[in-house]
């Protein structure tokens, strides 16, 4: 199936940023949604937006450190829409701080989101892709994944393994499924809200406020992924602002 119209897309971390932006470009091409994210109460908020305008979308609440969250995403798509066409692991979190700080527990969190989240996504949707002889993986990490710097090494770390994941998903998946990851540059999100230390907190807002490009020109990214030929398999694609070292 090539472009985008008809297909069942859900995706994780969907109620704000470059989900919500994801959700609302796909719907507004014809994408059937399965949205999930933490946030109930914004969840509802983004499906009713593409309800109104006559696109088709449902929400189940996910934690994606969850794995029955997940089966749960995965199982909603086929019993609401037949099927699961592409998987977005876009759920996300960094809390990026000096490692001299030991917010161990913050460590942990990055661990148990960015990476088992996205273990959680393959667990999931991988038995339901090879059953249809088709699918897609398209996953959000980061040009931390490229680049190390001060304050992100276990953020980067986190992101560095997103990438080695999903360059094995691709190497073992076949002709049959895609895998496609996608690294955001600085994007105009609430990104810098989870930082608790309030120096690096403060860098990354003047970052963002300076140079930031909105969550939108990621969606178009994921959206090129996605709308390509069955035969066509877009691998990885880095998106960052123009101005952005």
């Amino acid at each position: 199936m090539a472009g985008i119209d008809g297909k069942v897309v859900a995706i994780t971390g969907a109620s704000s940023g470059i989900g919500e932006a994801t959700a609302l470009l796909l719907a507004e091409r014809g994408a059937r949604l399965v949205l999930g994210a933490r946030r109930s109460e914004r969840l509802a908020e983004v499906v009713a937006r593409i309800q109104q305008t006559g696109g088709a979308a449902v929400q189940i609440r996910t934690d994606v450190t969850r794995r029955e969250d997940l089966h749960a995403l995965v199982a909603l798509a086929g019993e609401r829409f037949g099927r699961l066409d592409v998987l977005v692991g876009n759920a996300g979190v960094g809390t990026i701080s000096p490692l001299d700080d030991l917010r161990v527990d913050e460590w942990d969190r990055m661990v148990d989101v960015n990476i088992k989240g996205v273990l959680h996504g393959i667990g999931a949707a991988l038995p339901v892709f090879r059953a249809q002889g088709s699918g897609h993986f398209v996953t959000t990490a980061s040009t931390a994944a490229f680049r190390i710097v001060p304050n992100m090494a276990v953020y980067a770390a986190t992101k560095f393994a997103v990438r080695a994941l999903c360059e094995g998903l691709r190497q073992e998946a076949g002709g049959s499924l895609r895998v496609t990851t996608v690294s955001p540059g600085a994007v105009a999100t609430d990104f810098a809200e989870a930082s608790t230390n309030e120096q690096v907190r403060a860098q990354i807002t003047e970052l963002r406020d300076r140079l930031a490009i909105p969550p939108e020109a990621i969606a178009r990214a994921i959206a090129f992924a996605i709308e390509q030929p069955s035969t066509v398999d877009v691998n990885e694609i880095v998106v960052r602002p123009t101005a952005q070292s």
